[in-house]
C-alpha cells in the first residue's frame, strides 16, 4: 500500500505548505460566505528526478477568491450632464438645533 498523498504533502516545502492550504481555505471559504459567489483553489504537486534517484517535490497553490463588487455612490444627473450627490430637484431642509427647555414638573394622573 502506497503512502497517503496527505503524508507527502505535510513534507512540502518544510512542512509549512499544509498550513499554507489551510489558511488559504479558510479565506476562500470566508471570501464565498460574504460575496455568495465561487472561488478556487488548486494545488498542483510537480515532481521532478533528480540526481542518484531522488525525486524533487514542489507544491504550488493558487487561490481565486471571488471578488466583492465595489459600493455604488448614488449621484442625480443635471440636465448639463453634470452629477451632484444631491437631488437638484429636492427641496434642502433647514435643520436647526432646538434649544434645550428647563424641566418640568410632571403632574400624576389619579393619585390620592
Amino acid at each position: 500500500m502506497s503512502r497517503s498523498i496527505i503524508d507527502t504533502i505535510r513534507h512540502l516545502h518544510g512542512g509549512t505548505f499544509l498550513d499554507l492550504a489551510s489558511d488559504s481555505l479558510a479565506e476562500l471559504v470566508s471570501a464565498v460566505d460574504s460575496t455568495g459567489k465561487p472561488g478556487e483553489i488548486t494545488i498542483k504537486i510537480n515532481v521532478k528526478k533528480m540526481s542518484k534517484g531522488a525525486m524533487g517535490v514542489i507544491g504550488k497553490l493558487s487561490l481565486r477568491k471571488p471578488q466583492e463588487a465595489p459600493d455604488a455612490t448614488l449621484m442625480f444627473p443635471t440636465p448639463d450632464g453634470d452629477l451632484l450627490t444631491q437631488d437638484p430637484r429636492q427641496q434642502n431642509l433647514e435643520l436647526r438645533t432646538v434649544p434645550a427647555q428647563a424641566e418640568t414638573q410632571l403632574k400624576k394622573v389619579g393619585a390620592n
